[in-house]
């Protein structure tokens, strides 16, 4: 369904960040929870991923490290069935998430989706946990990090990149295109700086609960600024630089969620 502008209909569609836009906090850290909860992982396996993590923030997109991440950032699903995965990201969604969606970026999606605009969640977290969220709040559907799998069972790799920065504009800019979406009347919302690619894609931007890179760009550009928090952090959720970020922004949490969250002893 589209609108029609000057005697024309015009396709259009809302993209939503994830982490600390529509929902609050981070996604992977409770994706963490689930899977040490329901035995999928141990809490060495996800510490030795956080540590990765840690290792190519300290050290940036240097020496082979951006290729050492989307090479291994999924090592710790290797081997195992997508079908438990998928169930265990319902049961993430019903245990951690449902209760964490910020009710104003709610009702934006909706109001969107009754003002007939498609609605898309665009995130780095894997499709599988992306897709639950969006059928549960009733999206149009989900851009997200593919982990590869043959056969049914992961191989620990990533089927494409790691939907993140200029790879998250990439893809809606080919969704847009397979879909006949006009970007100037497109709509996108994030609470990060490293979504500048994203946000500078459409023609209205909006900033949700923005990190202080974001607010900054936001205000020198008149963009929409909204913000949920009660208060106001603004020195906290600096962007990242590179992909890793994706990934590594909540591993040290990660790594203590599975510990806490645990029965290993390992």
């Amino acid at each position: 369904m589209g609108t029609e502008t000057a005697g024309r209909i015009v396709h259009s569609a809302a993209f939503f960040d994830l982490d600390n836009t529509l929902v609050q906090g981070a996604s992977l850290f409770h994706l963490a929870r689930g899977l040490t909860a329901h035995g999928m992982v141990t809490k060495r396996e996800i510490a030795g991923h956080a540590m990765r993590q840690v290792r190519f923030r300290v050290f940036g997109e240097q020496s082979g490290l951006l290729d050492d991440v989307q090479e291994h950032a999924l090592d710790f699903v290797k081997g195992h069935e997508v079908a438990r995965m998928e169930k265990i990201c319902e049961a993430v969604f019903d245990d951690y998430l449902a209760d964490k969606i910020w009710p104003g970026t709610r009702a934006l999606s909706e109001a969107h989706l009754l003002n007939g605009k498609e609605v898309w969640l665009v995130t780095a977290a894997p499709i599988e946990l992306a897709q639950v969220i969006a059928r549960q709040l009733g999206l149009t559907g989900a851009l997200a990090t593919r982990p590869e799998a043959v056969d049914g069972v992961y191989t620990g790799r990533i089927a494409g990149p790691l939907l993140h920065g200029p790879d998250k504009a990439r893809e809606v800019a080919r969704l847009a295109r397979e879909r006949a979406l006009d970007l100037a009347h497109c709509y996108a919302y994030s609470d990060s700086a490293n979504d500048l690619p994203l946000l500078s894609l459409v023609g209205h931007p909006v900033a949700v609960n923005p990190d202080r890179a974001l607010r900054r760009h936001a205000r020198h550009h008149d963009w929409a600024v909204v913000d949920y928090r009660t208060t106001r952090r603004a020195g906290v959720g600096l962007p990242v630089a590179g992909a890793a970020a994706a990934v590594g922004a909540v591993a040290a949490g990660a790594a203590a969620a599975a510990a806490h969250w645990s029965g290993d002893r390992d």
